[in-house]
């Protein structure tokens, strides 16, 4: 899965994994994290997602990851927001209030750049990568957020041979054996949400599972 790949899909407009209102799970799930006010949240492969907002809104720090510079440009655009744009490291930094929008490779994260990051919110990251790429996110992620880390994962399951993703089906085997061994992995709800994916339907998937986990690293 190389970068043109991405660029590609924001730039033709082929952003049909955009949520246009903020994500349900996220809303139902996030307070009883009892997350801090302050604590910083990443969130990777963050795309233009309101998600972003929701989060800024109860008050957190929030660095969203995305490589896409279009969708970086047009969550700004589209929120009436004027950001400050500043390079940092291997990133092109958009600010705004509370906001942080890194645009670069999500592998050129450092320890130091997610220091105050204690939540991590991962609606769109591991199920838009390919296996190998896969196994490389969650390993990084492991190595540079802090001990002490609280957040939501959301996972897609079909069966895969019915339909090249991404996004990929990330089952729950994969999700404890990429995330389990080091930190703490804990189902908090599964729904059949076939009937309201038009893609995978007319692409003949026949099942189609969505999960959210509560990641925590002690």
């Amino acid at each position: 899965m190389q970068p043109e790949f991405w660029q590609k899909k924001w730039a033709s407009n082929q952003i049909g994994f955009h949520l246009p209102q903020v994500n349900p799970y996220l809303q139902r799930y996030w307070p009883d994290l009892a997350i801090p006010t302050q604590a910083g949240v990443l969130v990777p492969l963050c795309g233009k997602s309101l998600d972003l907002l929701w989060l800024a809104g109860l008050g957190h720090r929030v660095l969203g990851i995305e490589l896409a510079e279009k969708a970086v440009e047009d969550f700004f655009a589209e929120q009436s927001l004027q950001p400050q744009v500043s390079e940092q490291g291997a990133f092109k930094v958009y600010r705004a209030g509370l906001i942080e929008l890194w645009c670069g490779d999500v592998f050129a994260l450092t320890a130091t750049d997610v220091a105050d990051c204690t939540a991590l919110y991962d609606r769109a990251a591991l199920i838009a990568l390919p296996p190998p790429m896969r196994e490389q996110y969650a390993a990084h992620l492991q190595s540079i957020l802090p001990v002490g880390l609280q957040g939501l994962l959301i996972t897609l399951d079909y069966d895969q041979t019915q339909m090249a993703g991404p996004p990929f089906s990330v089952d729950d085997a994969q999700v404890q054996r990429l995330l389990g061994s080091t930190w703490q992995v804990k189902l908090l709800e599964a729904q059949d949400v076939l009937d309201d994916s038009w893609k995978f339907v007319q692409a003949g998937v026949t099942r189609l599972e969505e999960r959210v986990y509560r990641i925590s690293a002690e």
